[in-house]
């Protein structure tokens, strides 16, 4: 039951009777406002994950701690994040474990990041936007806290990687064809390369030049996300499904040159 008990300093989701979700940092003396009303976080602090709670005018509030696909959608952001479908995928395909040494490129908002570190990753990143690197590491401390394995560097990619033998390489970033030279002689034979793009005219210029490389068992795919209306009897696919947010394309090290 002690796990259970929402503690001062925790993240939690606030969700209303139209369903309409908040995030919040759970602070001592401090108060939620909506249009429902006020909320008290002292009211919340020491009640259990899954409890309703009351507000000022009555009305009530399911509250939970947020998962990780609740965090990327809601927290703030300095770039455009890579959708929580898409984040599934990407540990999948990338086939993320607990102690791969992972290189990652154009860190966004730490979407990637967080879900990489989650798995058990060690992650080296590179980003050449400053702001964009410490907004990054201020989202992934706040939901994993500050032990996780995360060196942020502000270093250009397509410029070179310093680090060798590495398990996997992730990029979000316009260029990754740039990179795929460097990617060859970084990635450790057998090690897997993964890009994410919003354009197939990117893409197709990514497998021509991993084509050219020490790589090979190229694969590429988009993922698509439709939930359902069930109420009853009326049951049908909801109106609005999340379709096409970008391209995931992985390769394979290979000790020599797939043609």
């Amino acid at each position: 039951m002690t796990a259970a008990i929402l503690r001062e300093g925790e993240r939690v989701m606030l969700i209303d009777a139209k369903d309409r979700e908040y995030l919040i940092t759970l602070k001592a003396g401090n108060t939620f406002h909506t249009h429902a009303g006020i909320l008290a976080h002292d009211d919340v602090i020491g009640s259990p994950e899954g409890s309703l709670v009351k507000g000022s005018t009555e009305r009530t509030f399911l509250v939970v701690r947020p998962t990780l696909s609740d965090v990327v959608l809601k927290m703030p952001r300095g770039a455009q994040v890579i959708y929580p479908k898409d984040l599934g995928t990407i540990l999948m395909m990338a086939d993320i474990a607990p102690g791969q040494r992972v290189l990652e490129a154009g860190v966004g908002s730490g979407a990637l990041s967080m879900t990489l570190l989650r798995a058990g990753a060690l992650v080296t990143a590179y980003e050449i936007r400053e702001d964009f690197a410490n907004h990054a590491k201020k989202n992934v401390y706040e939901m994993l806290g500050t032990e996780v394995s995360y060196d942020v560097k502000i270093r250009d990619v397509t410029q070179g990687i310093e680090e060798r033998d590495l398990d996997r390489i992730l990029l979000d970033m316009p260029e990754p064809f740039a990179v795929v030279e460097h990617a060859q002689a970084a990635l450790r034979p057998g090690g897997i390369f993964l890009a994410y793009l919003p354009t197939i005219n990117q893409t197709q210029l990514l497998r021509e030049t991993l084509r050219q490389h020490h790589f090979g068992m190229e694969e590429t795919v988009e993922i698509f996300r439709r939930t359902w209306h069930i109420d009853g009897r009326s049951v049908r696919p909801d109106h609005r499904m999340v379709g096409h947010t970008g391209f995931l394309t992985t390769a394979r090290r290979v000790v020599r040159s797939v043609s």
